[in-house]
């Protein structure tokens, strides 16, 4: 196939992608979560069409936006009559606060960072709806160079350091409750190292790790790639694990967007979703697709990245900095038969448990009804529905974490308390 490029035509395997018709007709509702407003509404051939059309949606520059700029460049936004502006962002912070003022329709956010926000621990208190997953897997915990001169390679020895005492080593994340904040601080845990105390933890932008790396500001970082394979590509630094090893197939970034605008815009909600999972499926369709992706988002507008540093871990090609190679069997996935996409509940609560963990909340919250109301699975399976896609039955799902831990959402309050090392 030809390269992507938003100034060049469709090519063939995307025409084909791209002829799916719509059956707009006799939508039926799934037995989910209904968010108030779009149940009354009438969705039927001829009333559904977005009532807002030119959409302005943030994105950090990182691997995981991949889906949202090939919806957005490759003509599959505006086969269901969107027009989306992608908005290079600076700080995950800032895209939380235009997201607040409506400067932003909707976003490329972290999972956590929305959560934080729905329950007011993440800046003001805002009502919040996860539309979609974008990905699952694809991030990693990256260690100095200096650390692997001073004999640390894996997470025992580090520990090991840890423990010896003197000036805490300082471990960077991207935001307090977002998905690498707490990949981190369970990664150090399940290494018997308590982040609350042993460690000290800095807040800094994903595009901004490596350069801080680089002069010292910090001995390991948690963060999306490509920037993890940046530190190895650059000498600086070695994965100490990937996200997957800590919890394979783990929930990641999602489109995001506050609950007013679903409830003001439920057609633009559903077109958008529609949008992003066609170009989340066309991506995953083939090697030479993720391979023309990769090259689209290295570009100055996107992730401003060497392509061969976005490549190899996009095509699940996997080296560590440490001599290691391999082929990884959960590498980042954008599609998955919809399964990566659909707003599984119980991943929503796993989130709000971690809080609970790490003292960010004081008490449990309703975790099945804040999850309910936040991920908008409804409208996501109406929007599946409609591109004949496979639809899910089940808000919950079950996985097991690097520590044995099982997680499927049953009982998420004795889950938050179960954990040796807490607040």
């Amino acid at each position: 196939m030809s390269d992507l490029d938003s100034n060049t035509p469709l090519d063939g395997s995307r025409r084909r992608f791209l002829k799916t018709t719509l059956a707009a007709t006799g939508i039926v509702a799934l037995g989910l979560n209904a968010p108030a407003g779009l149940r009354s509404a009438v969705w039927a051939a001829g009333s559904d069409a977005p009532e807002k059309a030119a959409l302005k949606i943030g994105f950090i520059p990182l691997t995981d936006c991949a889906s949202l700029i090939v919806a957005a460049t490759q003509g599959f936004a505006e086969k269901h009559g969107l027009s989306i502006t992608p908005s290079k962002e600076a700080s995950w912070a800032g895209v939380r606060d235009k997201l607040n003022t409506g400067e932003l329709d909707a976003a490329h956010v972290l999972y956590g960072m929305l959560y934080g926000a729905q329950l007011g621990i993440a800046g003001p208190q805002r009502d919040m709806a996860v539309l979609m997953g974008l990905n699952r897997n694809g991030q990693a915990i990256t260690l100095s160079h200096q650390l692997k001169e001073a004999g640390v390679t894996n997470g025992e020895q580090l520990a090991a350091r840890v423990k010896k005492g003197g000036t805490p080593l300082t471990f960077a994340q991207t935001f307090p409750t977002g998905t690498h904040a707490l990949w981190l601080n369970y990664w150090l845990a399940s290494q018997g190292i308590n982040p609350l105390t042993e460690v000290k933890t800095i807040t800094v932008p994903p595009p901004q790790m490596v350069a801080n790396m680089r002069v010292g500001n910090m001995d390991g970082f948690c963060v999306g790639e490509p920037w993890g394979a940046r530190a190895i590509f650059d000498g600086i630094g070695f994965t100490a694990t990937t996200t997957q090893q800590i919890w394979p197939d783990h929930p990641e970034k999602v489109l995001g967007t506050t609950r007013a605008f679903i409830e003001q815009h439920p057609n633009t909600a559903r077109a958008l979703i529609m949008a992003i999972l066609e170009a989340s499926r066309f991506i995953e369709a083939t090697a030479d697709n993720r391979k023309s992706t990769a090259k689209l988002i290295a570009g100055k507008a996107y992730v401003n990245a060497p392509v061969e540093v976005i490549e190899q871990r996009f095509l699940g090609h996997y080296e560590d900095g440490l001599g290691r190679s391999w082929e990884d069997p959960h590498a980042m996935a954008f599609y998955q038969e919809g399964r990566v996409n659909f707003p599984y509940h119980s991943d929503g609560m796993w989130f709000m448990t971690q809080f609970r963990r790490w003292g960010l909340l004081k008490e449990d919250p309703d975790y099945a009804a804040l999850a309910a109301r936040v991920n908008q699975s409804a409208l996501f399976n109406e929007a599946a529905s409609a591109l004949h896609l496979p639809t899910q039955n089940s808000p919950l799902r079950s996985s097991t974490l690097l520590d044995g831990k099982v997680w499927d959402g049953s009982d998420p309050a004795a889950y938050a308390a179960s954990f040796s090392i807490k607040a």
